[in-house]
């Protein structure tokens, strides 16, 4: 028999294995928390975790793809109308296990597997500053623009403005002529320099 490639192998063959992760996984979403034992539990995460993907996604497609791995189509309906919409928030880590000691009879390690249902806290960013040096945030008012242009005022003549006009004329004067650009340099910045025609 070929060797399984994720932990302990469970029950007597691989057909075995995935009828007893599903009835475990159907378990699971109809009472949110069973108790097992620990490597039956962390066989069984990412089976639920991958449903519950399935389950977010919400289309027939994804529906198929779950009634695969559950028979109960009382259990898949409840999956994707109920537990679906409290994880929608969630990018991941949908289940935890807890372990709980080791059981009575072989001592076995045994751990309950629940459903994360509670809403998501965002995260702080550790490289936010600390809240007293933030600045609240300012709620901005959406104002509508009005496209309509006012009529031009004609400038008045005020002597301040003469005063700067002259003073502006006088450095003009006492600067040196700037001398006249080559017959080869554009004049302003936009021209193109003339190309010889041949």
């Amino acid at each position: 028999m070929p060797r399984p490639t994720k932990g302990p192998r469970l029950g007597g063959g691989p057909a075995h294995e995935r009828m007893l992760l599903g009835q475990l996984a159907s378990q699971l979403f109809e009472h949110r928390s069973i108790q097992t034992t620990e490597a039956k539990a962390k066989r069984l995460r990412p089976v639920a975790e991958r449903l519950v993907t399935f389950a977010k996604r919400g289309d027939l497609h994804a529906r198929r793809r779950v009634m695969r791995t559950i028979n109960d189509k009382t259990v898949v309906h409840e999956l994707f109308t109920e537990i679906a919409p409290l994880v929608a928030e969630r990018q991941g880590g949908y289940t935890r296990i807890t372990k709980t000691g080791f059981r009575k009879g072989d001592n076995a390690p045994m751990a309950v597997i629940e459903l994360v249902l509670e809403p998501v806290a965002p995260k702080r960013s550790s490289r936010t500053r600390p809240s007293s040096s933030v600045s609240p945030a300012v709620p901005v008012e959406e104002t509508e623009t009005v496209e309509e242009s006012a009529p031009v005022e004609p400038e008045a003549a005020t002597p301040e403005a003469a005063e700067v006009e002259e003073s502006a004329a006088q450095t003009a004067e006492d600067a040196p002529e700037a001398e006249a650009p080559a017959a080869d340099e554009p004049t302003t910045p936009d021209e193109k320099p003339a190309t010889p025609a041949s």
